[in-house]
């Protein structure tokens, strides 16, 4: 059996990929470390805690005594846990500085010494390249973050290349774009419109709207990081994007009509400080090792709906009965409207 450790796997595109893993690998042992912050919950794990080729240990990736024995019994490490909200990261930075870059080392200094390890892959960001005004970023790109949760990921993403290239740690880094699809905290631009908007409640969208993201299905993320794990080349870093640029006003509006919602819910909110204006990626590397999207965004964005539209026992706790939620909703968009 193969022994692969996810950290934050009871996140949104962590919890994917375990459930990715252990349907596509029946030689993979799966062992999940989560800490369960706000974001990652045990819900999102329910439907494989009982699985037989999978483990689950609470515990936070910067405490060496639970991390280091969990890397050096692996063959493969896939590091999805992080801080990943940029709104939260503005408003306060600490915990993205310890998660993101001290819980990355703790995990790198682990896998120096771990005597089965294959392969480390450090899930990294498109943010880190900065805003892109036209074309699309490279590898080779220079990295320009502007906000405290992407310099945070910045940082791990070259301090995990740095292990490579110093200790021999077999890293390889994978920037994503924007991910959609099931169990995506209602934090972010599409659950919590989507959820508002099932709600009848405005949908808060930062300045004129006209912000573009590229957006990926979480499933050819999680299908590209298995590619990656097989083909990938130590010391590289790839570029992982769907090829679907939509500003965030046009994604509004889509939204809207996939819910049958009316457009007057927008509600026009003060533009967060230093909000990048365009993010894209060259994917010509990770397609060069066989990888393309799967998932249609037309597609993927209306299975996106009906799933959250089917499984509102999974989201509505978080937003009418988490005390933190509510006060985090409204600190930034005002009071939720009953």
């Amino acid at each position: 059996m193969i022994d692969v450790l996810v950290t934050g796997g009871a996140g949104f595109i962590g919890s994917n990929f375990v459930r990715h893993a252990l349907a596509a690998h029946p030689d993979w042992r799966v062992t999940t470390l989560d800490k369960l912050t706000y974001a990652g919950r045990i819900e999102t794990l329910s439907d494989v805690m009982d699985h037989p080729r999978h483990a689950f240990v609470r515990g936070d990736i910067a405490d060496d005594v639970v991390a280091t024995p969990l890397v050096q019994r692996s063959h493969i490490v896939v590091h999805f846990a992080a801080e990943t909200h940029v709104d939260r990261s503005i408003a306060s930075a600490g915990d993205f500085i310890r998660t993101d870059m001290i819980g990355t080392y703790v995990l790198l200094e682990a896998a120096r010494n771990a005597p089965h390890l294959k392969r480390f892959v450090q899930i990294s960001t498109d943010e880190v390249y900065g805003s892109v005004p036209e074309g699309a970023s490279r590898e080779t790109d220079e990295i320009k973050p502007r906000n405290p949760y992407s310099a945070s990921k910045a940082g791990a993403d070259r301090l995990a290349y740095s292990y490579f290239a110093t200790y021999d740690v077999p890293v390889i880094v994978t920037r994503a774009s924007n991910n959609y699809g099931p169990y995506q905290f209602p934090e972010k631009i599409i659950p919590l419109f989507v959820t508002n908007a099932l709600d009848e409640r405005p949908l808060p969208l930062y300045g004129d709207g006209l912000n573009v993201r590229d957006w990926l299905h979480v499933m050819d993320h999680c299908r590209a990081v298995d590619l990656l794990i097989e083909r990938g080349v130590n010391g590289e870093t790839y570029n992982i994007g769907g090829g679907n640029e939509i500003a965030n006003i046009d994604l509004t509006h889509r939204i809207l009509e996939l819910t049958g919602r009316p457009s007057s819910l927008i509600q026009p909110v003060k533009d967060r400080p230093g909000h990048d204006r365009r993010y894209a990626l060259d994917t010509s590397k990770a397609r060069a090792h066989g990888w393309a999207p799967q998932v249609d965004f037309v597609d993927g964005l209306r299975e996106t709906v009906e799933w959250y539209r089917a499984n509102q026992a999974w989201w509505r706790p978080i937003k009418e009965q988490d005390a933190a939620f509510r006060a985090y909703y409204a600190s930034q968009y005002g009071p939720a409207r009953p």
